[in-house]
């Protein structure tokens, strides 16, 4: 169910949804936590919205979109409630604001947070420079950002200003590469690592990221490789590949090389077990996917810490 408020008041918001609690339309029993998302007018807010009904099959919350409009323009707020369908398994407020209403996005959502749930803001494009100290990152537990659609220089932002809490969906699209790596680098014979070669193209932050959790993970020397290739390759069908194209870790009986096959494939060498190259399945993983993950713990994520704080150890090369 969709109740639109238009040209409304944060009262009137918190008044609409008192009304459905008191009518037994709205359930809230079971939100787990309050989802806060900063978007703005020119993004794709229906995209938003259906990643947070995927994820929120998860992590049943309160989610409050805030779409920022023309802050030039007179104040005006228009809102939509959603529940049951419409809302996945939670309660959504959509928000769109316009005029200097817009610089106050703490004071829109104070009155509609959950009472004593964990608070999780999220900013699928455009990021604050330190969002540990946005208005709205002051108040979350949790703060994910988005380096993929985020400014050319964002990862070094997250460098400079990292704070326990903080995290990024670039992260979480590695999850399954980095499980794979990790395993392949359990199998015998465990001998000495030397160095690393990781290849892939050069506006990538998944492929930044790798190199520097390979380095503070190994504490070996990582040469990143550089390409021309898109930030995001697909491939003859147009769907999605791994940013990553190759990675070389080399070991003194020899290398794990793993590679991209295709959308679905990757294939793993390991020469020095005696057993032939494989094939995994894996994948890019969808935007409801990564945010499901994020919202599992509210600590912090330390992998991410030790990815970012490797990065000042990888060498940079152009292929």
């Amino acid at each position: 169910m969709i109740f639109e408020l238009p040209d409304t008041t944060t009262q009137a918001i918190s008044k609409t949804l008192s009304r459905l609690r008191e009518s037994g339309t709205q359930v809230t029993t079971g939100r787990v936590l309050t989802l806060i998302v900063v978007t703005d007018s020119e993004s794709d807010v229906a995209a938003i919205t259906q990643s947070t009904n995927e994820a929120s099959r998860e992590h049943p919350s309160r989610v409050i979109i805030l779409v920022v409009g023309d802050k030039t323009a007179e104040t005006k707020v228009d809102a939509e409630v959603r529940i049951g369908g419409d809302a996945g398994a939670s309660e959504m407020i959509i928000i769109h604001l316009n005029g200097p209403v817009a610089d106050k996005l703490q004071y829109v959502v104070t009155p509609l947070l959950l009472p004593d749930t964990p608070i999780v803001a999220w900013w699928p494009g455009e990021s604050p420079k330190d969002p540990a100290q946005d208005p709205i990152g002051r108040i979350a537990q949790r703060r994910i950002t988005d380096a993929l659609y985020d400014r050319d220089d964002a990862l070094e932002d997250r460098v400079e200003n990292y704070h326990p809490g903080d995290t990024d969906m670039t992260w979480a699209r590695l999850t399954q590469w980095r499980g794979l790596v990790a395993s392949a680098l359990d199998h015998p014979p465990h001998s000495e690592i030397s160095s690393v070669r990781l290849t892939g193209a050069s506006g990538s932050t998944s492929v930044d990221l790798a190199a520097g959790w390979l380095s503070r993970r190994l504490n070996v020397p990582v040469i990143r490789e550089a390409t021309d290739a898109p930030t995001v390759p697909t491939d003859e069908f147009g769907t999605p590949l791994l940013a990553i194209q190759r990675l070389e870790i080399v070991r003194t009986t020899g290398s794990i090389v793993i590679t991209i096959q295709d959308a679905h494939t990757v294939r793993v060498e390991m020469p020095e077990s005696g057993n032939p190259p494989s094939l995994v399945a894996i994948g890019r993983r969808s935007e409801a996917d990564c945010l499901a993950e994020e919202l599992r713990h509210m600590d912090p994520d330390l992998g991410y810490q030790h990815a970012l704080s490797g990065l000042s150890n990888v060498k940079m090369e152009t292929v």
